[in-house]
């Protein structure tokens, strides 16, 4: 079924807590609503998001049957098709499951999901490098990576990992270029004046120094984190500032595509 999408980009960081899964909904709603057919697969096990950031954490999957086998339906909200072990889980149920049995539930999602035509797949993955990430890069054929991080050392040494395991000769996904979220933070009355709190400029400047392309910045904005909550990812409300963010990053990813497919 995997053969009737045209391009599949996970979305990858090095540490949980850089705002990977918000990114990866503003993404595929942006790349959505520039015209192309989109779907989102929540491949983080142990901490799925994005049913709480569509507001579907109540959803149920349908199961049809295509060609004789049975497969899983993604759920639909605000024109992406979604897929995440979320919906297989209660909220306050903790899943509890090795290596071996998290790799297997993933090839599940890949094997049994009917996506039909998509120009675009979004794969949020979990955080770090494991069994999770081999297992998707090994049964699927990946366009590129793109890779999340704060600008603090912490999560620049965390990220650097991740760049490792693309670039890894067995591995060897290319790497669509780096995003730095939560770079800076402006108040009302000085709205030019920015603060930087986890340290200024660091994604942009290893981004530079491993020459990987430094696809831009996202602020600290309150909205962000509360229509995420919500289940109203920020691009939805028409604000100015973020929704030039997030068109000008996917242009940069739909121009990668676009040239690397000629």
């Amino acid at each position: 079924m995997y053969n009737n999408i045209k391009n599949i980009i996970v979305i990858a960081s090095g540490k949980g807590g850089v705002g990977k899964s918000t990114i990866s909904a503003n993404i595929a709603i942006t790349i959505a609503n520039i015209g192309f057919k989109v779907g989102l697969l929540d491949a983080d096990i142990y901490g799925p998001s994005i049913p709480l950031m569509f507001d579907i954490e109540n959803q149920k999957i349908s199961i049809i049957e295509i060609d004789n086998n049975k497969k899983m339906k993604p759920v639909i909200k605000y024109g992406i098709k979604i897929l995440s072990i979320g919906f297989f889980s209660a909220l306050n149920k903790a899943i509890v499951w090795r290596g071996p049995m998290a790799s297997k539930a993933i090839k599940q999602f890949i094997h049994e999901s009917y996506w039909e035509k998509l120009d675009f797949l979004i794969v949020d993955l979990p955080p770090g490098t494991g069994d999770i990430h081999l297992s998707i890069i090994h049964e699927l054929n990946i366009t590129g990576a793109i890779l999340v991080s704060t600008p603090q050392i912490i999560s620049l040494i965390d990220v650097r990992k991740s760049i490792a395991m693309f670039n890894n000769k067995q591995i060897n996904v290319p790497i669509i270029g780096i995003i730095e979220n939560m770079s800076f933070f402006s108040t009302k009355k000085e709205p030019k004046k920015k603060y930087y709190i986890f340290g200024k400029k660091g994604v942009k400047k290893m981004a530079k120094y491993l020459n990987i392309k430094f696809l831009g910045e996202i602020p600290i904005i309150e909205s962000i984190r509360k229509y995420s909550d919500f289940g109203y990812p920020i691009v939805l409300k028409n604000n100015k500032e973020i929704s030039s963010i997030f068109n000008s990053i996917a242009n940069k990813i739909i121009n990668y595509t676009y040239i690397n497919n000629l």
